[in-house]
């Protein structure tokens, strides 16, 4: 066998694997990545990650649409930033005062700081019945 069939097959045995390692994000369902992972665009084709700290730093935490799901407590009001590879408009939702805002995240939107990030309290693919902000 020769030596560019072996390292083809090496790499391909070496992707599945990896793949078969990483269990994918269903629709609907949150990933959270490892704190200090700061990838320079969303982590996964449709993922809308928000991060602790300016510039896509920090812990981070990434919805993947669809449904309303409610941000994690470190990220509760306190998103920093964020940078959506979702193909569809997220909306990011605020209860406050008994009242309920959002302000959309089109697809291909970032910030790398983000003020309304101190607003946020879930996710969700509808504005929830909520009032524009």
């Amino acid at each position: 066998m020769s030596r560019r069939r072996i390292a083809l097959l090496a790499t391909t045995f070496t992707a599945a694997l990896f793949a078969a390692a990483i269990p994918a994000a269903s629709a609907g369902e949150a990933r959270t990545l490892p704190v200090g992972e700061t990838p320079s665009y969303a982590a996964a084709p449709g993922d809308v990650c928000f991060y602790t700290e300016p510039g896509y730093r920090g812990a981070s935490w990434c919805y993947r649409p669809f449904g309303y799901t409610d941000v994690p407590d470190y990220l509760h009001d306190r998103a920093r930033s964020f940078e959506s590879n979702s193909d569809v408009t997220v909306y990011a939702i605020d209860h406050a005062n008994g009242r309920c805002y959002y302000r959309k995240i089109y697809t291909g939107d970032r910030s790398p700081d983000w003020a309304w990030g101190s607003r946020i309290d879930g996710v969700a693919t509808d504005p929830q019945g909520c009032e524009i902000s």
